[in-house]
């Protein structure tokens, strides 16, 4: 079953995106939920105008989130936690935390567009921000203890 999806749905696809689904998934869910449509020829073709239209709106957010990136660039972000003696953390070093960082260094992201490792001990760690569809960028984040 074909849906035009309506948000961002992680694993799945972008807005906008035509996808495939299984029926089940599309009907009892992603529908009634107001995450999909379904696929139609005139919502294909309504989908379509739409998209020519956004183009250059598009455009300009893909040049922001680029923009964005190059301003991070190698910016390592520092994470003070807690830790045992054997420098093993105690929680976790969230998306959160994370984002949060960025705001103090000056960089807006949103803590649903960032992706990290499972962090057990204190070191150096790569998180994933992505900024839009077609830009993605790797930020360092270094977790340290906490005097």
């Amino acid at each position: 079953m074909q849906i035009i999806l309506k948000t961002d749905i992680a694993g799945l696809g972008y807005k906008n995106d035509i996808v495939d689904v299984k029926p089940g998934y599309g009907r009892n869910y992603l529908i009634p939920q107001g995450y999909a449509d379904m696929a139609t020829a005139s919502n294909k073709k309504q989908l379509a105008e739409n998209l020519k239209q956004a183009a250059h709106k598009a455009e300009k957010i893909k040049k922001d989130a680029e923009e964005l990136a190059a301003a991070i660039g190698e910016t390592v972000i520092e994470i003070a936690m807690k830790t045992g003696e054997s420098g093993k953390i105690f929680g976790r070093v969230t998306s959160i935390q994370i984002s949060d960082a960025l705001k103090t260094k000056g960089f807006e992201v949103d803590r649903k567009k960032i992706a990290v490792e499972d962090v057990k001990v204190v070191g150096t760690y790569k998180a994933l921000l992505d900024l839009h569809k077609e830009v993605k960028h790797t930020l360092t984040v270094s977790v340290i203890s906490e005097a």
